[in-house]
């Protein structure tokens, strides 16, 4: 489960960075993994007591198969390039056991954690506008040069990532070891400066999961959640991550929550929080300053459909698994001594008053319900506004249309112009071709000039004076060795051939797709009207191999009894 939050979830910290290519991959991966860690261990426990009171799951191998069925879940979906929540995976992977165990879910906790699942986006999204808007407003008075620009938004990003990681462990831990602290060993190690218990060295160990899923497999979320969407710059990465922290760091933080109930405001929940969706609502918050046309409908629908998907999926796996689980390997899943008493510690709202908690209720599904009004609202926005783009879009395809007309009539009015000018280009081929025939004549006269001279060693070597014989054989060989440099011409020949019958040889390939490429240059020599004999030297062959050449070609070309083949061939 922590290796697949560490592929989904904790790619959305560097995901618009790396998009936006000004923090590589490693670096973001080696920082994310440190904060990720330290947030896990430090700040933790609170979003996983509100996650283990909504399913108290008392027996470790029913632990063991939640976990397991939310990880397998968010495996398959991260595969298929979905930036799914681990949160909605784990809440219904429990709310699988619930039904499993006849356990009745905690409504109050599941409300507080379902209602993130649309005021987080939602929140993501008015952050991300609100400093986006700061950001381009502190940038346009500054008046920072665009290297030194260049640097404070790199390290800018360090910085907000780091941030973002330590909120993300602090936060989303609970999706991980949620459903194990109830079984953390009681123990505690003391390393002179710090100590950790046992709950946090189940946090710590979550925490190296997550690490090794994001240094292994987020790549690919990245690439989704960075450009997937819309097209960031480094301005706008920094904005998404800062607010995607800020988030997190939110519905996690005790002493936070602590503070707006001493200020009069209703108690923030301590609940995991998905980044996932956080951050894409983050991303669509910059795209509606920026102007719907920025968004990616397509890749934004995808991605609802696996939040829809997930827990659904994540909730009937883990009820199947729960069920081969004890009736195949005769495992526990779940405790007959039930009920539960949910300890004081359990959650921070035990021991408000019963009308306080109803309070609290109503106060959160007001805001509940003025966020899905609020989401449903810019949704009706964006679809308005892509509208008006397609209809944009349609009245600039007929002017173009128009255009396409006019060009026609102008294409039509030049076409005797381009036949004269095809006319010439036709005379160039010939002269051309010609030239090529007479390269070809001349080689072959060459080649044979070297082979008298060749008879003509022969006869040298019947000399009976040594001396003689030796100068000259010397002389004969230095004179052939100037007269046979014939190489060059011949790779001059071949490219000039190849330039000029480029056409030919593309449809003899499609016609005739068997053929050799020693097929395929004696087809071109037949076409420039060679005989054997003045091929043999071309292809480096002897005539009476040329002549079998040519039967093997008319064979391949299926050329009927009768037919003759160089016709054939100039035909193509």
């Amino acid at each position: 489960m922590g290796w697949s939050l560490g592929a989904n979830d904790a790619a959305n910290i560097f995901g618009t960075a790396v998009g936006s290519r000004m923090v590589s991959f490693k670096r973001a991966a080696i920082i994310a993994s440190i904060f990720v860690i330290i947030g896990a261990v430090v700040q933790g426990s609170g979003t996983t007591q509100t996650l283990g009171s909504l399913g108290l799951i008392d027996e470790l191998a029913g632990s063991f198969t939640v976990a397991l069925a939310a990880g397998i879940t968010v495996f398959f979906m991260t595969k298929n390039g979905l930036p799914v929540s681990t949160t909605q995976a784990i809440v219904g992977a429990i709310i699988g056991w619930n039904l499993f165990a006849n356990r009745s879910t905690d409504q109050v906790i599941l409300f507080q954690i379902v209602s993130t699942w649309v005021s987080g986006p939602i929140l993501g999204a008015v952050f991300s506008a609100i400093l986006y808007l700061l950001m381009r407003c502190v940038l346009k008075r500054l008046k920072i040069h665009a290297i030194n620009l260049d640097t404070y938004i790199r390290w800018g990003l360090i910085a907000v990532g780091a941030f973002g990681a330590y909120s993300l462990g602090a936060n989303n831990i609970a999706n991980v070891i949620g459903v194990f602290v109830g079984g953390a060993p009681n123990i505690l190690l003391n390393f002179g400066l710090f100590s950790l218990d046992g709950t946090q060295l189940l946090f710590f160990l979550g925490g190296i999961a997550i690490s090794v899923g994001i240094f292994t497999y987020s790549k690919r979320i990245i690439n989704t959640v960075g450009n997937g969407i819309m097209s960031l710059s480094a301005e706008a990465a920094i904005v998404v991550v800062l607010a995607q922290a800020l988030v997190l760091f939110f519905f996690s933080s005790t002493g936070f929550s602590n503070f707006i109930v001493e200020i009069g405001l209703p108690r923030i929940p301590l609940v995991p929080v998905s980044s996932s969706q956080v951050v894409v609502g983050a991303v669509l918050g910059i795209g509606l300053i920026k102007g719907v046309q920025e968004v990616r409908i397509k890749t934004l629908g995808g991605i609802a459909i696996g939040w829809l998907l997930t827990p659904l999926v994540a909730g009937f796996l883990s009820f199947f698994s729960l069920f081969f689980v004890q009736n195949v390997f005769n495992q526990k899943v779940y405790s007959e001594n039930f009920p539960f008493s949910k300890t004081s510690e359990s959650i921070d709202y035990s021991s408000v008053s019963r009308l306080e908690t109803q309070e609290f209720n109503l106060i959160w599904l007001i805001i509940g319900v003025a966020s899905i009004i609020l989401f449903s609202s810019l949704m009706i926005f964006m679809l308005k506004q892509n509208k008006q783009k397609i209809n944009a879009q349609k009245e600039l395809h007929n002017k173009q249309n128009e255009f396409h007309i006019t060009q026609k009539a102008l294409m039509e009015a030049d076409l005797k112009a381009i036949k004269l000018e095809n006319t010439a280009l036709a005379n160039k081929l010939e002269y051309r071709r010609k030239e090529i025939v007479n390269m070809a004549l001349n080689f072959v006269e060459q080649k044979n000039f070297m082979d008298d001279v060749i008879e003509q060693l022969t006869n040298i070597e019947s000399t009976y004076d040594p001396k003689e014989k030796s100068l000259l054989i010397k002389e004969l060989i230095k004179t052939i060795k100037i007269k046979m440099n014939y190489s060059d011409k011949l790779e001059s020949f071949n490219i000039e051939v190849e330039k000029l019958h480029k056409g030919f040889t593309l449809r003899l390939e499609e016609k005739f797709p068997q053929l050799t490429e020693n097929d395929k240059k004696l087809a071109i020599l037949l076409r420039l009207g060679l005989s054997s004999k003045e091929i043999a030297p071309l292809l480096n062959i002897s005539p009476k191999s040329a002549e079998i050449n040519r039967y093997r070609l008319r064979k391949k070309l299926n050329i009927i009894k009768g037919k003759n083949l160089v016709q054939f061939i100039q035909s193509l």
